[in-house]
């Protein structure tokens, strides 16, 4: 069994013993430590939206968290199955003080977490994620007495609501999509993307849908994890079914793959590429994403006058810093997240769908040839592995030095150590649960970005020899 609290939240393998599985009586813990951190930064009870995705432990997970949540004299709005992008957006329509999101995203069925949310309907920041952390531990919470229990109240339509709210953007154009005639193919692997992209598919103009794991049952049909070893099925049924463009979301909806007619990949890296083209042909500003993610955003964002790229650190709260820094007017993760501040600031795949369709009618392309018009990148996962008494931190200190001596490279540190080279990058990280450097890079081949990545490894071996 696996329990994990960071400050985004807590997750964990259902079942086990307390401190040791995701169950009960830990999930009474952190909820109380949430609201309690919640009554202090707003002031009083305030009110709470609970979403969940379909997950089968979903049902009793939430029913602890509503629980706990009245027991602490806090209100609650039950909207019950919903998206993560559309809980962050209850909690603003909703007014509440925050939210708690009861998914695990990508990881496999047996998994679930909170994810907690501000009043803003966005991640708690490092120092807010600490705060819930230490209260937690310390058990600094006290449940309210009988007059005081909070209420609850369900609403269950705010899927409907997000999608209403997606059609609206002023970059969505409903005629042109529905113009195009598109046939379109969807994973929604067992969860809320299967009542959630339907609608939204109906609502801006696209009559020929094929769903494929639909039922939001939780019992997912493969990882789901929307990478391409695990989209198999939809790319074979790209080709039989004769369809335009396929979609494939994770359980919560925050990530989006898009798959090209001849089922081959589009590109997880290009879904916000893609989106970041059409927005930037449109609105004139400037775009971010993190520190792994792909180059191919900047060559975009520089084609555009005006307009600049800026990397943050690895997690979406970071993303978002950032763009509200630099005033992004898009921007997300490589893993397919998508950030419109124009709705919201949260990774959203209804937004992406939306936008993507509409630039691809406006493009008159295939979906392969849009792909075709991106610089192509090729990124290679790698890790090191560490004994337990090594000084992980030294060790990236050193690379930094070490590769800073080659006035070609640029380099970044705000999160690990980043080399920016004339041909490519490599992103080093450290993990914060086991010995180990995660090691990213980037290059116009796989070959190439193989290399690079080794020459950094090498450098980490020598220097950890040391």
């Amino acid at each position: 069994m696996t329990l994990i609290k960071s400050i985004s939240g807590i997750r964990g393998t259902i079942g086990g013993k307390p401190g040791d599985g995701l169950n009960p009586l830990d999930i009474v813990k952190f909820t109380a430590a949430y609201a309690t951190w919640n009554k202090r930064k707003y002031g009083g009870a305030g009110k709470v939206v609970v979403g969940r995705d379909a997950r089968m432990s979903g049902p009793m997970v939430k029913d602890v968290v509503i629980g706990t949540l009245v027991g602490m004299g806090v209100d609650v709005v039950d909207i019950d199955l919903a998206t993560t992008p559309t809980t962050e957006l209850a909690v603003t329509n909703e007014k509440a003080s925050g939210g708690i999101i009861i998914t695990a995203s990508h990881n496999p069925k047996h998994w679930n977490a909170l994810k907690l949310l501000n009043k803003d309907g966005e991640f708690l920041d490092k120092e807010e994620g600490n705060d819930v952390l230490e209260i937690a531990e310390k058990e600094d919470f006290d449940f309210a007495d009988v007059d005081s229990l909070g209420k609850v109240e369900v609403v269950a339509d705010y899927a409907d609501k997000h999608v209403e709210m997606v059609k609206k953007l002023k970059l969505v154009d409903v005629d042109a999509i529905k113009k195009a005639g598109f046939k379109v193919v969807v994973d929604t692997v067992n969860s809320v993307g299967g009542i959630a992209i339907p609608k939204l598919l109906k609502a801006i103009g696209v009559d020929d849908v094929v769903v494929l794991n639909g039922e939001p049952t939780g019992n997912f049909a493969h990882n789901p994890e929307p990478i391409p070893q695990n989209l198999t099925e939809i790319a074979d049924r790209m080709k039989t079914e004769g369809a335009n463009v396929g979609f494939v979301v994770d359980p919560d909806v925050d990530r989006l793959a898009i798959i090209n007619e001849d089922g081959t990949m589009f590109g997880e890296e290009y879904t916000l590429v893609s989106v970041a083209d059409y927005v930037l042909q449109h609105t004139k500003g400037n775009t971010a994403s993190n520190l792994s993610s792909s180059r191919a955003l900047r060559d975009v964002t520089r084609r555009y006058a005006g307009c600049e790229y800026s990397a943050a650190a690895v997690g979406e709260v970071n993303v978002v810093s950032q763009m509200k820094k630099t005033n992004c007017v898009i921007g997300g993760e490589g893993n397919g997240g998508v950030i419109y501040p124009e709705l919201h600031y949260g990774r959203d795949a209804l937004v992406g769908v939306a936008l993507f369709l509409t630039l691809l009618a406006k493009s008159g392309k295939k979906t392969s040839e849009l792909r075709a018009t991106y610089p192509n990148y090729e990124i290679s996962k790698n890790r090191i592995d560490l004994t337990a008494d090594m000084d992980v931190d030294a060790i990236l200190v050193a690379v930094k030095n070490k590769f800073s001596e080659d006035k070609n490279n640029e380099i970044n540190d705000i999160d690990g150590v980043k080399i920016d080279m004339p041909d490519g990058w490599v992103h080093l990280r450290k993990s914060n649960t086991e010995p180990i450097i995660r090691v990213y890079s980037e290059a116009s081949t796989m070959a190439r970005a193989n290399e690079l990545a080794q020459k950094v490894i090498e450098q980490v071996k020598i220097i950890a020899e040391k």
